[in-house]
């Protein structure tokens, strides 16, 4: 493996585009993904992202990435959520997918914060067995909600 884990860059947003839709595509959800690179140039740059995104280069090829932002929780303080961590198929299995997550959790560290999440499917147990290795904690007791733009405009008109 001849790997570089860094930070992302405007010029790498059309592969973290491609990689967010290769994931969709293996979470069983392919007409999922509705931003855009011009979305991830806006909200992942400037002097105020909303997210950091790391890469993985093999050879000069994005081979993977891990998009995370900020949190608070009234529990513990300064958080970071995990919202993706991507390998592409051909790549998945040769260290990638560690040292992505290592970076993340040496960010982490780096920016004190008290507490790292982020949601696993319940069938990906590869994932799942990486994670618990690693010494995160699965919460098998908490349920995952959301509201989408359509179901947030619905309950806005309900109130009305």
């Amino acid at each position: 493996m001849n790997n570089i884990i860094r930070k992302a860059n405007i010029e790498d947003m059309p592969d973290v585009l491609r990689l967010i839709t290769e994931l969709a595509v293996f979470e069983n959800e392919p007409d999922a993904v509705h931003i855009s690179v011009e979305t991830l140039i806006k909200y992942g740059t400037g002097p105020h992202p909303l997210f950091t995104c790391f890469v993985a280069e093999d050879n000069k090829h994005i081979v993977g990435m891990a998009l995370v932002y900020f949190r608070f929780s009234t529990w513990e303080g300064k958080s970071l959520h995990l919202e993706d961590l991507i390998i592409s198929k051909e790549y998945r299995g040769k260290g990638y997918g560690k040292a992505l997550y290592n970076k993340v959790m040496q960010y982490a560290t780096s920016q004190q914060v008290n507490r790292v999440e982020w949601v696993v499917l319940d069938w990906n147990t590869d994932a799942i067995t990486f994670y618990e290795r690693s010494g995160a904690l699965l919460l098998k007791d908490w349920h995952l909600v959301q509201m989408n733009k359509k179901r947030l405009q619905n309950y806005m008109r309900s109130l009305t």
